[in-house]
């Protein structure tokens, strides 16, 4: 028996196809929601940086990632996003100085992470394909409960950092940290077993 019923099908979200690493090119015909939000958080962004206290911090940012920041989390300007919206951060977590989240890919920080000084979490790449190098593809990170990221580390697409884990200063993280470890270097080796 055949089906006469047409199906109406709904083109896929951006936003969603961006959760899912799939490859963003800059022609999809949905590229410009994404541009909206970029445009919208650069503007909070700029507001952010002149914050004069941890509570206008909270509330800008809170603004920025469109869920409200628990009072017990401390974020010090400067502080840097590109997109915001798939930022998610626990409660009592300290975010340093001038720390980068380019969170396309979607960022989670669980409760009672401390994060230091001028880290970078970065969940977006491109493809080596010359052809296609301008296409974004994206991947979450995870930072889970009660680690704690070193001054000028970098976590790259896609990782996730174990509970109680520490990421050493300056560690360029390209691969899960299982939790209760030490990591450090370029690329993050293990270190020990806390």
């Amino acid at each position: 028996m055949k089906n006469t019923q047409q199906q109406t099908l709904v083109p896929k979200d951006i936003f969603d196809s961006m959760r899912l690493g799939e490859p963003i090119r800059l022609d999809d015909p949905q590229y410009p929601k994404i541009q909206e939000v970029v445009n919208r958080t650069l503007k909070l962004n700029a507001k952010l940086n002149t914050s004069e206290n941890v509570e206008q911090i909270r509330g800008i940012l809170s603004e920025i990632i469109c869920t409200e920041i628990d009072a017990s989390t401390i974020v010090f300007v400067p502080f840097y996003t590109n997109f915001g919206r798939f930022i998610t951060i626990g409660k009592n977590v300290f975010i340093n100085h001038a720390c980068s989240f380019l969170d396309m890919g979607g960022i989670t920080i669980e409760d009672n992470v401390l994060i230091g000084p001028k880290v970078n979490l970065i969940t977006e790449n491109h493809p080596l394909n010359p052809n296609d190098r301008k296409s974004l593809i994206c991947k979450p990170i995870l930072i889970k409960y009660n680690a704690w990221i070193g001054g000028g580390a970098t976590i790259l697409p896609g990782v996730t950092v174990g509970e109680n884990s520490v990421v050493a200063a300056g560690a360029v993280v390209t691969a899960d940290v299982p939790s209760n470890t030490v990591v450090g270097g370029i690329p993050a080796k293990f270190i020990k077993n806390i």
